[in-house]
């Protein structure tokens, strides 16, 4: 190689390491957008939303905000493996489940501590137990806290998935299905399983609080990695949120009515009832709760005999994003 063909070769060379260690090449790299979910089952979500929360916090830095609706804990572990969300709200049993299965997320945060599932029937029925879904058809969305309290549920009856028809179906079209008589019972999400408590006469007959698993919001673990400081911003708008939903309950009730088109009746049994919006910190608490969710479903065989559980929960959950003010 002529040595002067050479000089320009290690001349280029230099000026690409030069730029690679600029500081407008790590500013290149800064995100335009940040895509985060709404979801009728965070409320927390819907204040963070229609307040514009994120959009003030990131205005001066030129990051839009996409919002995206998650109709459920599947679909937003969807979102999330494929990139389509930066962050998005599950059931942590749920963000288990999706990191045991390879989706690269953390959960960082807790937007409420809900009884939002329960196992709902109609009247006529004649199911007043678990045991009375013995060769019964029951409507359920897989992935989702309201699946993962049902195999829990059956297992404590000493049945499994395989004395039941399962009827895997999206959460509003499992309520549509029970009280069209085309199942028998359905694991519920609210705030379908209150409009069919309040509107339609549908019955819970089988409830268990601790069993419901916590809410939490997760990341994508490039994204976080990525952008510390944004995830940190962005928990401290969700607490402004959180702090604003406490304080305005009529106006978070108003929020959800508008959101789901819902009467008031239905979404003041969720908020005033059945929903819990005072933590917001991620730790051991959260870590115990979904750590007994996986145990269970391990010993249901939902989840394989070779997985470390425990391993799984203490990978899942971050702690180190949540800021100064959350409980």
């Amino acid at each position: 190689m002529p040595f002067r063909r050479l000089q320009r070769g290690v001349a280029a060379l230099a000026a690409a390491i030069t730029l690679l260690a600029s500081p407008q090449a790590g500013a290149a790299d800064k995100p335009t957008e940040i895509k985060i979910d709404w979801a009728t089952y965070n409320p927390v979500s819907l204040a963070l939303k229609e307040n514009g929360l994120l959009e003030k916090e990131f205005e001066k830095d030129g990051i839009k905000i996409q919002w995206v609706q998650s109709l459920g804990s599947n679909k937003a572990l969807e979102f999330l493996n494929a990139s389509a969300l930066d962050f998005g709200s599950t059931a942590g049993a749920a963000a288990l489940i999706g990191k045991i299965n390879g989706n690269p997320i953390k959960s960082i945060y807790v937007y409420s501590r809900p009884e939002w599932t329960a196992l709902v029937t109609r009247p006529e029925t004649g199911i007043t137990k678990v045991a009375d879904l013995k060769g019964k058809r029951v409507a359920a969305t897989r992935g989702t806290d309201p699946h993962i309290f049902l195999v829990r549920a059956l297992q404590e009856a000493g049945l499994t998935e395989k004395d039941i028809t399962l009827v895997l179906l999206q959460h509003g079209d499992g309520k549509l299905a029970l009280l069209r008589g085309d199942v028998d019972a359905w694991a519920g999400l609210d705030p379908l399983m209150a409009s069919a408590e309040v509107e339609n006469g549908a019955k819970l007959f089988y409830r268990k609080r601790e069993a419901n698993t916590w809410g939490v919001l997760n990341v994508r673990e490039a994204f976080a990695a990525d952008n510390p400081e944004i995830v940190k911003r962005v928990l401290a708008a969700y607490e402004k949120a959180r702090a604003w939903a406490l304080a305005n309950p009529k106006e978070l009730q108003k929020l959800l009515v508008k959101a789901t088109k819902l009467p008031d009746a239905v979404i003041e049994k969720q908020l005033g009832e059945r929903t819990e919006l005072t933590h917001s910190k991620i730790g051991q608490e959260q870590k115990d709760g979904i750590l007994a969710a996986g145990l269970a479903l391990q010993q249901a065989g939902v989840i394989k005999p070779d997985v470390d559980v425990r391993a799984a929960v203490d990978s899942l959950i971050d702690a180190k994003f949540t800021t100064a003010a959350a409980n």
